[in-house]
């Protein structure tokens, strides 16, 4: 594969009209291969004066007539990056979705991808559990499996899972991830529970509740959101292909 050439992991998952759908791409980011799949969470920058922000990928598909590779993400700001700012409301560990999905060719969402996040200094950082103890009878891959079918609708992801620990990567290394309110709400409720409990303890209940979330995970920054707001300016961004939107091609998948 060349540094700079983007292709589909993983057999296709869907068909509409002329479009074809898939799970995942592998790219390069900053020399090093990369596969991003349905449900990952990862940091983005929409133009070089914009703050980074959170994208969620949602949607992969292929335009079959002019071979166009494109994706629809959800975008999480933090509320100081909004209009109407932060307030005395908002939780330190809340992001802000923008209310409409953002459609791009995957060559310009490579392009957003922002692999310095050294400066985000928000989230929850989660409990890491001793990840050791799910070698026994499979819990971590059941764990990884149950992730994957909870995010999006009972797909089989094996197949990417296999290539993404053939590239030396799997879901231990995600740095983020945004949950709804009651599931943030679930996690803290958690957290305070299993307080100095033994590992046993961690390993059953914790994973379990938490749906592998934090388990599978090396210390990710847990944000919730709630609420959504409209962009002033992203329909301006030229990377953004909104004649998908504005000619329903793609149904809703917030």
């Amino acid at each position: 594969m060349e540094p700079n050439s983007l292709q589909w992991v993983g057999s296709p998952c869907g068909l509409h009209g002329p479009y074809i759908f898939y799970k995942a791409f592998q790219f390069h980011l900053e020399g090093k291969p990369r596969i991003l799949s349905l449900g990952d969470f990862f940091f983005v920058r929409c133009t070089p004066k914009d703050p980074i922000c959170i994208a969620e990928l949602q949607l992969l598909w292929e335009e079959r007539t002019s071979r166009q590779l494109l994706s629809s993400s959800k975008l999480y700001f933090l509320p100081e990056d909004t209009p109407q700012g932060r307030n005395s409301d908002h939780g330190e560990d809340e992001v802000i979705a923008v209310s409409e999905k953002v459609i791009v060719k995957l060559e310009d969402l490579v392009k957003w991808a922002h692999s310095d996040f050294s400066k985000w200094r928000c989230g929850l950082r989660a409990t890491p559990v001793k990840t050791e103890a799910f070698g026994r009878n499979g819990q971590k891959e059941a764990l990884l499996r149950y992730r994957q079918s909870t995010l999006n609708s009972g797909l089989n992801f094996k197949d990417v899972l296999k290539e993404k620990a053939d590239l030396g990567e799997d879901e231990e290394e995600t740095n983020v991830i945004v949950l709804s309110y009651p599931q943030y709400c679930r996690y803290r409720s958690m957290l305070k529970r299993i307080q100095d409990k033994p590992s046993s303890i961690l390993t059953d209940q914790f994973a379990l509740a938490l749906g592998g979330i934090a388990v599978v995970s090396r210390n990710p920054q847990i944000l919730y959101c709630r609420d959504t707001f409209d962009h002033p300016t992203l329909i301006e961004n030229e990377s953004v292909c909104d004649e998908f939107e504005k000619n329903g091609l793609l149904g809703d998948n917030n």
